[in-house]
């Protein structure tokens, strides 16, 4: 577990290139290349397009992928629409926020499977874990999906769900090699390395297929100007390397068997600024493991699928403050099994029929703060009808979970497209979700030392689930030439779970958490896509969120009410593109604890320059720059390190053979 660099074991090495695992999405095997552009299967888990799709979607190809370098998935969808990447902690991690919701309300999965390592770190910044816990060079797209979805995927979907879909091995013969590098132009340190590998083939001709990707990244620790104290590091130091491989074995013409193993190490180390009291030094090193297998089968109109996926975590947590005040350094483990097993089928000629059921199962070691294992249990049920009703398409839907913790939750779900016209779609639909209390929260022999080791935070087993009623409506249109949506939200959230804390006269040693708070989120998302000309393309978005405490009628902190994205492609000639990119932020609450309240901070915008250029059919080459304006935020975010990278160079180069 004391993983300190780059090396990787060599049995890892050669056990993963022996057994060339391979994962993949079985109805993910039907798009053709070409057409996996637009088609998207995370809404329904049937394929749709965007504007047929019974929920708001947005696809991140390949193509945007290369236009830019990205090191995690926030980096991939920050200009998507609906989308705020949220500073998590003040050394640069992010997180992912949908609508205006916390990151906690996003779902991440990978081929429709959650990642999950939330529990193994229990403070908000484990997302980030999750966000680099696959290679970007194994993706083929990304589909994220705005609103609940907890009718097929269960808990935790409140705000949104972010579906990685990774390349499938297919017959031909291909390798590729990435590099890309970037450095701050002001500060000291932040440069970073990436560079990938991929191989793809035919093991078998026509029964074996295969493909492995092995990703490094290294990215210096950044201190900046702006940092209150600068000794402290505005971006944490990052190391890490992944490996993926994947098979895919045709058992006959109507039965797939695919496999898939990866392996990644994460490395953190930063020196932040305990409120200024203290500047201790934060240093995590987690490895995650996971194995799945997956059968398929084609049985005339009959589709089904039976999975199986192992995911473990091993984190050592030198948290200086924390170890500190424990006397040892924190060992924590946590392992996920997951089995489901999925089957569609059309009744008639007007209803499409998809139902399961899902088993999972959680143990979690934490030395320093549970004395025993602690376990969660957790099985769901769930039933689809997509009803087709002349130009009418209406999706019905229901998943039923039960937990040993709290019970059972149901979320049902009903969604209408209306096909106005040949290009014109009207859509919209009302749906419930949940987001249950994790292991930290609910379990009452887990205890969290806090208020400077003066004062714990216990689980509490009477919590109830945050629940949450949503709908939304609006249109979507597509001519080939132009794809434009405008779509209205509102989602209501109760039961939210906080936890204790300390206030002015109000001091215990043994503090717990509570369904209090009830929140509303409302707003406009509006998009559009625009060839201008043959060689001109131009991406537009903009959203309005209103994100409130209900009790107090607050806006929520960390959530800007406007988010604009623009892009602007422009393919020169066959070998030469650029790409112009801006954002707006808009101003948002920041809480600042040497205050003990939130502050307005102001907005900002950041502009973006990149260029592609085939130097031969087989190398390409890209570069540009990043916060082209050297942007910086205000004294507010300053105050609590929340700290923008300033402008940013970089270089890259790929090959494909």
């Amino acid at each position: 577990m004391k993983t300190k660099n780059l090396y990787v074991p060599k049995t890892t090495l050669y056990s993963i290139i022996a057994l060339s695992l391979f994962s993949n999405y079985s109805y993910a095997q039907k798009t053709s290349s070409e057409d996996s552009e637009n088609i998207t299967v995370t809404a329904t888990q049937t394929e749709h397009n965007k504007k047929s799709a019974p929920a708001s979607i947005s696809i991140i190809t390949q193509k945007d992928l290369n236009k830019f370098p990205v090191y995690n998935l926030a980096d991939a969808i920050e200009n998507t629409t609906g989308i705020n990447i949220n500073s998590s902690s003040a050394y640069g991690r992010k997180e992912i926020k949908i609508r205006g919701l916390d990151s906690e309300y996003t779902l991440i999965l990978v081929n429709g499977r959650r990642v999950n390592s939330r529990d193994a770190l229990t403070s908000g910044y484990s997302n980030d874990f999750d966000l680099f816990s696959i290679p970007l060079a194994a993706v083929d797209r990304i589909e994220v999906v705005r609103g609940p979805m907890s009718s097929l995927y269960g808990a935790d979907a409140l705000g949104g769900v972010v579906n990685i879909i990774l390349k499938k091995p297919d017959y031909k013969f291909r390798t590729a090699v990435n590099y890309s590098y970037e450095e701050p132009t002001e500060g000291s340190g932040g440069r970073t390395h990436k560079a990938s590998a991929y191989i793809n083939g035919s093991l078998i001709d026509q029964k074996l297929l295969a493909n492995l990707i092995v990703e490094g990244v290294n990215q210096q620790a950044w201190r900046s100007d702006q940092s209150i104290y600068k000794e402290t590091d505005a971006a944490e130091k990052r190391e890490g390397v992944s490996l993926l491989s994947n098979i895919s074995w045709f058992i006959n013409d109507t039965q797939t068997l695919d496999i898939d193993l990866t392996h990644r190490t994460d490395n953190r180390k930063a020196k932040w600024s305990n409120y200024g009291f203290s500047f201790p030094t934060n240093k995590q090193e987690m490895k995650r493991d996971s194995i799945g297998l997956t059968h398929s089968a084609h049985f005339d109109e009959i589709d089904t699928r039976l999975r199986y996926y192992y995911e473990h975590v091993d984190l050592m947590d030198n948290s200086e403050i924390m170890t500190n005040l424990y006397k040892k350094t924190g060992d924590i483990q946590q392992t996920n099994h997951t089995a489901d097993v999925q089957l569609s089928l059309p009744i008639g000629n007007d209803h499409q029929l998809t139902g399961g059921a899902e088993f999972r199962n959680t143990k979690l070691k934490h030395n320093q703060n549970l004395n025993n294992v602690a376990t969660l249990d957790q099985s769901a049920f769930y039933l689809q009808d997509e009803w087709a009703i002349n130009a009418l398409s209406l999706t019905m839907g229901g998943r039923y979970d039960h937990y040993e913790s709290f019970g059972g939750q149901f979320s049902p779900r009903l969604y209408g497209v209306y096909e106005l016209t040949d290009n014109l779609n009207l859509k919209g639909g009302i749906g419930r979700a949940f987001k249950a209390p994790s292991i930290s929260q609910s379990d009452p022999t887990y205890s969290v030392l806090a208020c400077r080791g003066m004062c714990h935070v216990v689980g509490n087993a009477d919590l109830k689930p945050e629940e949450s009623t949503s709908y939304e409506f609006g249109w979507a249109y597509d001519n080939q030439e132009t794809y434009t949506s405008l779509m209205y939200f509102h989602n209501n959230i109760k039961n939210m779970i906080i936890s204790d804390s300390w206030k002015a006269g109000y001091r215990p040693s043994v503090m717990t958490y509570a369904n209090i708070h009830s929140a509303t989120v409302k707003g406009v998302e509006f998009e559009i896509q625009h060839r201008l000309t043959k060689t001109l393309d131009i991406n537009l978005n903009y959203t309005y969120s209103d994100a409130k405490n209900k009790d107090t009628g607050a806006q929520i902190d960390y959530s800007p009410r406007h988010i604009g994205n623009a892009r602007l492609d422009w393919q020169i000639n066959q070998d030469l593109g650029l790409n112009l990119n801006y954002q707006y932020i808009g101003n948002q609450m920041l809480y600042v604890p040497a205050i003990a309240k939130s502050e307005r901070s102001s907005d900002y915008h950041i502009l973006g320059l990149s260029g592609q250029y085939k130097v031969t059919p087989n190398l390409s080459v890209q570069s540009g720059v990043k916060n082209l304006t050297n942007t910086k935020r205000d004294d507010v975010a300053r105050s609590i390190d929340h700290i923008l990278m300033g402008r940013t160079v970089f270089v890259g180069f790929n090959y494909q053979y």
